[in-house]
Order: C-alpha cells, then structure tokens, then sequence
C-alpha cells in the first residue's frame, strides 16, 4: 500500500506534439492501480472539508474509500446518488480551488486529485454499462426545465427521482448547453457528455430540443400547461470590447468561435458544412478558461503563432492552473500588462492587426485584484490574421426579451430569493441566468437547490 499522503499518482496525458495536431482527450486518465494508489494517499480527514466545500456536497470521503478498497462499482453509485454527471465534474470542475484547495495535503501541492478520481470511476462505469436503477415513485405534475446546461440537467434529474414529469427544452440541435458548445473535446469529450446526459433520458425526463422557449411556445403558455418552471438558460451573449474595427472579418467573440469549433465540428470542415477562419497569427483577448479554450482551438486548428493578450499578469488570471500549464506547454504565447485599443484592417475588410497599450498594475478594483491602468504613449501594433475576444457573456437576451414580467437586475441577471424563486410565482432560476459566468459545479449546486424548492413547493400544494 502507497505511504498515506505520500506524493501525487500523476495523471497520464498525450505529449503537446500529439495534442496540437487532433482533439482527443489531453488526460488520458488513471488506470486501476494508479487510481487506488491516489485513493490511498487520503488522510480520511475528520469533518470532510473536502465534502463541506463542493457546492453539492457530494460524499467524496465514501467513494475515496470505496477505490481504495478496489470497490469500484461501489464508488461509482455513491458518487451517482448525489451527482448524474461524475465523467463530466470530474473533468472540468475547479477542484483545486474548492475539494482540493482544502485538502491538508494541498499546501506542499500534494493535493487529493479527487476530480481525476471522480472521472475514473466514472469512467470504469461507462466501460461496463453500470447505471444506478432508480424506484421512481410516479407524480402527477410537470416541470419544465428551460435550458439544457449543468443547472438544468441536475434539476431536472432530481426532479425526475421525486416522481415528476419533467419536459427539458432546449433552443441547440443538442442537449448539454456550455458542455456541448463552450468546451472542447480535448478537455471533455462529446461522448461522455452523451452518455451521461442519455442517462437521463433512459429514467424518463423528456428532451425537446430545437425548441426556443418564447417563440415555439409562449412563456405565458408554458406557465400554463406546468406546475412549476426552472429557467437554466445560462449566460450564452458574449460581451464585445466596442472598439474601433470590431467589425473586421477575422474578429469573433469567443462564443462564436467555439460553438463553431465544438458544437458544429468546424475543426472537420471536409465532413461538416461549419466554415471557420483561423489566420496563422492568431490573438486572443483575456485570460480566463474560455480564453485558453479558445487559444488551444486555434492551435489545432493549424495557428502557427497563438498570444494571450491580458492587461493584468498570468498571476491575476482567473483560468485554472492546468488550462494554463496546458496552454503553455502547447505553444500558447502570453503577453502580459496590455490592453487593445482598435483592431486594424486591409482594404478588403479583413483583420490584420490590433493597436495594444501596454498596462502597469494599481491598486486592487472591487474585483480584489489590482487595476490594470494604461502608460500613455506605449501603443504598439502586433501583426495578427485572427482575433478572438474572450471577456464574459451576459444572460440570454433573447429568452427574456419573451419575457418581460421576470424581474432583472442592472446587468440583465435574473433576480431570485433565497429559494432561487423569481419574482413569478412557481418560476425558478439558477445557474449563469443568475450569476453571470460561474462554474459547472456552482450550476449544478442551483439546479439542486432550485430542484428541493420547487418538490417542497409541490409537495405542499398537494396536502
């Protein structure tokens, strides 16, 4: 047996030089033994911080337990009974900064990999077609969940467990909202988004996708025919810096890049009608997970040259550590402490360059990071063929333009009690509809919570 809290199982990945050139999975993840050796490493701390962190709470000390005792299976339906998307979590969840930020061992950077032991057992699931078989005990009412994401998914399952008709509608040709379009194979495969939202469908919650709520049904209408509604529509409109020449061919949000990359396969264009155009100069705008997404995109996508513009320093940057690590290793550029100021075009209306200012950090801004500010007379121009703006989404416009009576605060978020109730009674909200960008398991932990309030709602009414 491996020494307890003895040195980290390193997860196996493919080498940059295999990466750059597909979009298969980077971690190629444990094996069975590398798993239990991770397993063994836990110091089976008193009071769970790891559990009392995740926003669901999920039972991570049991299912630790179970793989180190080799009781896969059994590790596999604990960790299912609390979370219908363990391949998903376990992948693309921020553990270092939640379960894993707390474990003891984290502070010599030893730290529990509790996210890659998650997708193992998952994983070893998926292999062997284990699914847990639920009693559902049938309720007369229907739920309508709109919206396909994290908070919608994991609402409407808990809903679906309780008994309820659920009725999932979702305005993409697929279900799975920023799992299927805002992240790219490489760091989680279309499969395993499939396979665990197909979960779902096999206990009886009903998907209609091509289906935009507030055209091919009224939401008055929808209030009508349903006893209580979840609205999980995420935070899909990307934000636009608003600078001269953002209207370049060549300039895209990165909303738009990777829904063309990941959700309609631009990346095989000789199989899919998708067209994409990515120069060999290519300019990416923030510093955040979907900026590294987008930047890895274009890497494979044949860029010879990929920068990270970001007017703070790697330090200050909001993306997980191993997107950046992976980022770099890959190729990626970062430029640090600059900020465009217009993006500069040929005669033909295509991108061929953007003015930067170089930047020089003061004291912290409300975000508790310090305030770029810009050092005048520094402008500069760097050459690039492609520009991808990375700099956060709003709500979805759209949906709520269909409905005006949902009250919104002044950056066009849903507003929510303590219940995540709206303003309109039996109406429901969570995930980035209400937060902004968050993270999937912050989703999830409002698709929950929502999905209690809503069954003790229901509950209540029928006494």
């Amino acid at each position: 047996m491996i020494k307890i809290g003895g040195r980290r199982v390193p997860m196996r990945e493919l080498s940059p030089e295999e990466r750059i050139k597909n979009f298969s999975s980077v971690p190629l993840g444990y094996t069975e033994a590398e798993a239990v050796r991770e397993a063994q490493r836990c110091l089976q701390c008193r009071g769970v911080p790891c559990e009392v962190y995740c926003p669901i709470h999920l039972r991570v000390l049991d299912m630790i337990r179970a793989i180190a005792a080799r009781r896969f299976q059994e590790a596999f339906f604990i960790i299912q009974a609390d979370n219908p998307l363990p391949a998903i979590t376990g992948r693309v969840c921020p553990q270092e900064s939640q379960c894993e930020g707390v474990c003891p061992l984290a502070q010599d950077g030893r730290g529990l990999n509790i996210g890659k032991l998650e997708a193992f057992v998952a994983d070893w699931a998926r292999a062997r077609g284990l699914r847990e078989k639920l009693q559902i005990k049938e309720r007369p009412q229907r739920v309508a969940v709109i919206g396909s994401g994290p908070a919608g998914l994991i609402c409407a399952y808990d809903l679906r467990r309780w008994g309820y008709q659920v009725v999932v509608f979702e305005a993409l040709h697929k279900a799975g909202g920023v799992l299927q379009y805002g992240i790219p194979a490489f760091r989680l495969p279309t499969e395993v988004v499939d396979y665990e939202i197909s979960y779902l469908q096999e206990i009886g919650v009903e998907f209609r996708l091509n289906f935009f709520v507030g055209q091919n049904i009224p939401f008055a209408e929808l209030r009508r025919d349903f006893a209580a509604i979840f609205i999980g529509t995420g935070a899909g409109a990307p934000l636009f810096l608003g600078i001269e020449g953002e209207n370049l061919k060549g300039v895209y949000s990165a909303n738009e890049f990777l829904i063309r990359v990941n959700l309609m396969k631009a990346y095989r264009f000789l199989e899919y009608d998708t067209p994409i155009i990515c120069g060999r100069r290519v300019g990416v705008i923030g510093a955040g997970n979907v900026a590294m997404d987008a930047a890895r995109c274009a890497r494979r996508l044949g860029a010879e040259e990929v920068y990270i513009l970001y007017r703070r320093t790697r330090k200050e940057s909001p993306a997980r550590d191993e997107e950046i690590q992976h980022a770099l290793e890959e190729g990626i550029i970062w430029m640090e402490l600059v900020a465009p100021r217009r993006f500069l075009g040929d005669e033909k209306g295509w991108c061929r360059g953007v003015e930067l200012v170089r930047m020089r950090l003061g004291e912290p801004d409300s975000s508790g990071r310090p305030r770029p500010l810009p050092i005048e007379g520094s402008e500069f121009v760097l050459e690039l063929e492609t520009v991808i703006e990375a700099l956060g989404t709003t709500p979805n416009r759209l949906f709520l333009k269909q409905a005006p009576e949902l009250a919104v605060n002044r950056w066009g978020l849903i507003q929510v009690d303590d219940n995540l109730q709206t303003n309109l009674p039996g109406v429901f909200a969570g995930g980035d509809a209400i937060r902004g960008n968050a993270t999937v398991i912050l989703a999830l932990g409002d698709g929950r919570k929502a999905a209690a309030a809503i069954h003790r709602q229901l509950s209540e009414a029928e006494r």
